[in-house]
């Protein structure tokens, strides 16, 4: 009975003895339906008469009470037994021979403040029993004041709602109700209501948080509220969109109706299940990306959603996911068999095979829970694909232009090929990746048997260098020149970084913008020749000795300070510190001393890499080499010339092949016999160990050492030709003969193919610029090829670019500032119009010609150029990266007519 009735309130129960006194009853007691409790005095005193409130839970207890009133004493017995339960004899002793009752509705007004007027559509409600809720589920400090003298329908009923489901009443919306839905402790409560006071309470909850409430609260009843969540995710592929797309219909018919259990027998509509479906997704966005409890929380209701559709037999259905992590698999799956399928046989891959692939790729990306290690092998997975469409060009005439080959083009292979080298934990995936890695191997190995050849002939040939940088050569032939400039300099020396390395390193640097990157001429990047073999203790010495020299870290420090005699040559002991420095005090002094031009750091982290861990899942940037990022954090006002003394190849395991060799090495060994197959005989004065004669190999699996994690010593491009990136803080020119770098990653690096490219197109370098006057080789730095970066590409203009060049409103924006030249204006309009409205950063400074460091500004530029009056014709996204124009807009503002 306790759950029919509430607490009688004193001024309710003052109220009811009024109006019994006005009645000019002669009985002396009377007894009122309510909890037997009482909060107050005692004792009332009406219109003068003093009233005693007794609460009786038995009968026994109103006998109790009768017999020990006074004479003349008045009674309120409080009570929640009716009249049966109390029996005649006591009903004969109450006024009216019957227990009164209270009306709920005027309790309900005192609860709430003693409201003057109730809400008529809130006394409407109360068929569901709103009033006894509200009266029994007061809260512990009272129900909120309403802001009027009204309770309006709203105010009561969100007060009611917020206190059964213990949430704030704010947050009765979609997020709210579903964060809800998440603890089960908080559920218990409502699951324990009567069930018109659950309808009504469901009904509330439907108005306020729409018509996802229906489904939340129907999984809540049925005992399943904790799975809301999960049963969300699934209803965006058991509810598809009406087009069916993506799904499988019968399939996601039988999974609804195989669902049902977990709402009670109700089936949402297609509105609650997407109303869920979003609500659900955008909780798990949120919780994602709060913390590491945040994520763990979230990744238990994805495993959950995937554990209820194995049990209705819905698997198939999980690609269309973008959160469910089987969702990505899938995904990822459908990505490699694409791969698989554009995989030739023999030569170039077809342009419809690859962009099959990228879309592929684009709906994996599209994967709100894609595992970032494995999503970016399946983006360099891509980009293997499109270096495999470009036809293979003429082999390179010279060593420089295969060590060119190398910087600018192979490099950047042997970036990707790495990761796909690491694969994937997923046998199908992984069958496709190695697929792809035996492809991309086949033509690496053609360029590195050309390069082992070109380096053979040219060794033996013990010609003048011309053009070509040799390692002996950078202290006199770029670091010296700096110095004469009067700058200082930070020479770092990664052992054993390759180009590979250099190009995830330089990246990392230079991405904030403090440090810019110069070329010669502001063209494509260099590199330089290792000694041979490619070991330690030839190259590296060579190196810091400006000669060629053979010897350990005493030879090089006593060979640099000879060299600059007020030099300082630090190795990685000299770089370590104690606890709360991270460089030690005297390199910090050797950096700032304006008296010491050159510092010299040998770096060995990757170098240790190739013996102790594994090089080819690092990647290699300020992060996992942390001298580079603290040397740099401290070297603001010296040119940084980031080098190595030699590259490196990884070891490949099962595929590896393990030759004879009386020496031990590694990656070479002394002449004795005609070279193998995969090797090259190599002499001549720049070959430092085995008596100037040696053999080495060039494919990349060969070994004749012990097995390590990677390898240095042979002749493949990897292996001897070392990256050379100038750093210089700020947007000036360091030294003579150097400029702003334009963008180092090949096109097919960058930028999709579309099928509209023709289908194999040849890996060219860019065209040479005419030098003004001849000059003999041995006096040219460098070769004098890079692409001049104020020359942007030609392109045809599209329409709306030559008429916007022609137009009178933008010769009047030009004319009012300091705009680009017309020949960029067109360069990074027609690749934004070219890309579909949409491109990189880096693809425009390629496109247009402009310095990768200056491409920021001249987009600011062009946007101030082209936003008339506001409008955004061009925008940024927030990744800071795409850029966007708006073709229409564009036409619109300047009055177009393409033509």
């Amino acid at each position: 009975m306790s759950g029919a009735v509430g607490v009688a309130q004193p001024d309710a129960v003052r109220r009811k003895v009024e109006a019994w006194l006005a009645e000019n009853d002669p009985g002396e007691v009377i007894a009122l339906k309510a909890r037997p409790e009482w909060p107050d005095d005692l004792t009332l005193t009406v219109t003068g008469l003093r009233i005693t409130v007794v609460p009786c839970p038995t009968p026994l207890a109103a006998r109790a009470a009768l017999h020990d009133r006074s004479a003349g004493e008045r009674l309120v017995l409080l009570t929640d037994l009716d009249d049966s339960e109390l029996g005649d004899g006591i009903l004969a002793h109450l006024s009216r021979q019957r227990v009164r009752t209270i009306n709920q509705w005027d309790l309900v007004r005192q609860l709430f403040g003693r409201v003057a007027t109730l809400d008529p559509t809130l006394v409407r409600a109360g068929s569901w029993g709103v009033a006894g809720a509200l009266i029994d589920h007061v809260p512990a400090d009272g129900w909120p004041t309403p802001p009027g003298k009204i309770l309006t329908r709203d105010h009561a009923l969100r007060s009611l709602t917020a206190e059964l489901l213990d949430v704030p009443p704010g947050e009765l919306d979609d997020s709210g109700l579903i964060q809800w839905s998440a603890r089960p402790d908080r559920q218990m409560r409502f699951s324990n209501l009567p069930e018109k006071v659950a309808d009504g309470v469901t009904a509330y909850l439907t108005e306020t948080a729409g018509p996802v409430a229906v489904a939340v609260m129907a999984a809540v009843r049925a005992g399943h509220g904790v799975d809301a969540i999960p049963l969300g995710l699934l209803a965006g592929l058991l509810w598809p969109a009406p087009d069916g797309r993506g799904t499988t219909e019968v399939e996601a018919a039988i999974g609804r109706t195989r669902l049902e259990r977990w709402f009670g027998g109700h089936r949402p509509t297609r509105e609650q299940a997407e109303a869920l479906h979003r609500a659900a997704e955008a909780w798990v966005y949120r919780t994602i990306d709060l913390d590491s409890n945040g994520r763990d929380e979230a990744m238990r209701m994805l495993r959950r959603a995937e554990t209820i559709a194995a049990e209705v037999e819905v698997t198939g259905l999980l690609a269309a996911s973008t959160v469910l992590p089987s969702g990505f698999l899938q995904r990822l799956r459908a990505f490699a068999d694409a791969v698989r399928l554009a995989v030739p046989a023999a030569g170039p891959v077809p342009a419809a095979a690859v962009v099959r692939a990228q879309r592929a790729l684009d709906v994996v990306e599209a994967h709100r829970a894609a595992e970032p290690r494995r999503l970016e092998t399946a983006r360099m997975a891509v980009r293997l694909l499109r270096w495999l469409h470009t036809a293979d060009g003429p082999p390179p005439a010279t060593l420089l232009d295969a060590l060119h080959r190398q910087v600018r083009q192979d490099g950047w292979v042997d970036r990707a090929r790495l990761d796909l080298f690491a694969g994937d934990p997923d046998e199908q995936v992984g069958e496709a990746y190695r697929l792809l890695h035996q492809a991309v191997g086949a033509r690496r190995s053609r360029h590195d048997q050309q390069f082992a050849t070109l380096l053979a002939a040219t060794t033996g040939a013990e010609s003048e260098p011309g053009a070509l940088l040799r390692v002996e050569d950078v202290l006199d032939r770029v670091v010296q020149p700096i110095v004469d400039r009067g700058r200082r300099v930070l020479l770092l020396v990664l052992d054993g970084m390759g180009v590979a390395a250099a190009t995830e390193l330089a990246e990392s640097v230079t991405h904030s913008g403090t440090w810019v990157e110069f070329t010669p001429d502001g063209g494509p990047r260099t590199g330089v020749l290792a000694a041979l073999p490619t070991v330690t203790e030839a190259s590296r010495c060579s190196l810091l000795s400006g000669r060629l020299a053979v010897g350990d870290r005493n030879a090089e420090k006593k060979a640099f300070t000879q060299r600059f005699p007020t030099g300082r040559l630090l190795h990685k002991a000299a770089l370590r510190t104690g606890a709360g420095t991270a460089i030690d005090p005297e390199v910090l002094a050797a950096l700032h001393d304006p008296a010491i031009p050159v510092v010299a750091a040998v770096v060995n982290t990757i170098d240790d890499a190739l013996d102790r861990s594994d090089p080819a899942t690092t990647v290699w940037g300020r992060d996992t080499i942390t001298a580079v990022g603290d040397l740099l954090a401290t070297t603001t006002d010296r040119v940084v010339v980031l080098v190595s003394d030699h590259g490196h190849v990884v070891d490949r395991g099962p595929e590896s092949t393990v030759l004879p060799s009386t020496a031990g090495e590694n990656r070479w060994r002394p002449s004795g016999g005609a070279p193998a197959a995969a090797e090259v005989a190599v002499s001549g004065s720049r070959v430092l160990l085995g008596g100037g004669s040696v053999i080495l190999p060039w494919r990349e699996e060969v070994r004749y050492g012990p097995r390590k994690a990677g390898y240095h010593g042979g002749a493949a491009a990897a292996e001897a030709v070392i990256p050379l990136i100038l750093l210089a803080p700020g947007d000036e020119q360091p030294v003579p003969g150097w400029a702003g770098a334009p963008v180092a990653s090949p096109d097919w690096w960058r930028e999709p193919l579309t099928e509209t490219l023709p289908s194999a197109t040849a890996v060219v370098e860019p065209p040479r610029r005419p030098a003004k006057r001849k000059a003999p080789q041995t006096e040219q730095l460098f070769d004098p090829d890079p692409r001049p970066s104020a020359a942007p590409e030609p392109h045809p203009a599209p329409d709306t670019v030559s008429a916007l060049l022609a137009s009178a409103r933008y010769a009047q924006r030009r004319g009012a500032r300091a705009a680009l030249p017309d020949d960029r204006v067109a360069a990074l309009l027609t690749t934004l119009i070219a890309g579909g409205g949409r491109a990189r950063m880096d693809t425009l400074a390629a496109r247009a010609g402009i310095p990768a460091h200056r491409i920021t500004g001249a987009v600011t530029a062009l946007r101030r150029l082209l936003q008339v009056d506001g409008y955004a014709v061009i925008r940024l996204d927030p990744d800071g990266r795409t850029l966007h124009l708006d073709e229409g807009l564009l036409i619109e503002q300047f009055e177009l007519e393409p033509r």
